[in-house]
């Protein structure tokens, strides 16, 4: 039997689980996943790839899905368009190869640059959920900045805290970035800690940070005495 026929039988049995009892005449999600990628396989077989070739072929094939560029990114002219809806002096572009990649170009001549699928934030207390935070990204940012050429790579995770001292304020008011695990699996200690301020997030020393923890711990304290009682 070839691999292609030995692909077809498997995406035959796959598709046959995942229809159940529909009729093969109705259209399902799943098995059009399914022969779309027996489609794709079908023309790596065509094109004679097998072994280290198919290999390579893959993960272009990923970087391609993913949204992600083949060669590195030069910041030449041709690959921005200017972006607006910001209210300060910089210009603000988006990279035409890599719709996660902007470009900040300051009225002083400063050129910063950010990537919104860098940074993968996760709470130390649910690591199976990650999330984006512009805090965050702005503190990364400036600790290991993106030049040019940029390769894009597996992202930095950091892990944060968050608390709330206060209900007025929402979901939290006071955030610890804590650590990072870059790319390379090195681990790089952070340990910044912020509170909400009238404009935005303000930098705090530890100690302030632990006492508005201490506000959180006894807050909970008491509403939880409240429900109680009530």
């Amino acid at each position: 039997m070839s691999m292609t026929d030995w692909a077809k039988r498997e995406v035959e049995i796959a598709c046959k689980r995942e229809r159940g009892n529909k009729e093969e005449s109705e259209w399902d999600y799943g098995c059009a996943c399914y022969e779309s990628a027996l489609k794709a396989f079908e023309s790596l077989m065509q094109d004679g790839h097998s072994g280290f070739s198919i290999s390579v072929t893959k993960q272009i094939l990923i970087r391609l899905i993913e949204g992600k560029p083949l060669t590195p990114i030069e910041d030449t002219e041709d690959i921005w368009y200017e972006v607006g809806g910001y209210k300060d002096d910089r210009k603000h572009y988006q990279c035409k190869r890599m719709s996660s990649l902007f470009k900040d170009v300051h009225s002083d001549g400063t050129v910063k640059y950010s990537d919104t699928d860098r940074i993968k934030c996760f709470d130390v207390d649910n690591l199976k959920v990650s999330y984006y935070s512009g805090l965050v990204a702005n503190i990364i940012n400036g600790k290991f900045p993106i030049t040019m050429p940029y390769v894009p790579r597996n992202p930095i995770k950091v892990y944060c805290k968050e608390w709330l001292t206060d209900r007025k304020n929402g979901d939290f008011d006071t955030v610890a970035i804590l650590y990072a695990i870059m790319p390379d699996d090195e681990k790089v200690e952070i340990e910044m800690f912020f509170k909400e301020a009238e404009s935005g997030w303000k930098e705090i020393d530890k100690g302030e940070y632990e006492s508005r923890v201490a506000m959180h711990v006894e807050r909970e304290k008491k509403e939880k005495e409240m429900e109680q009682e009530g």
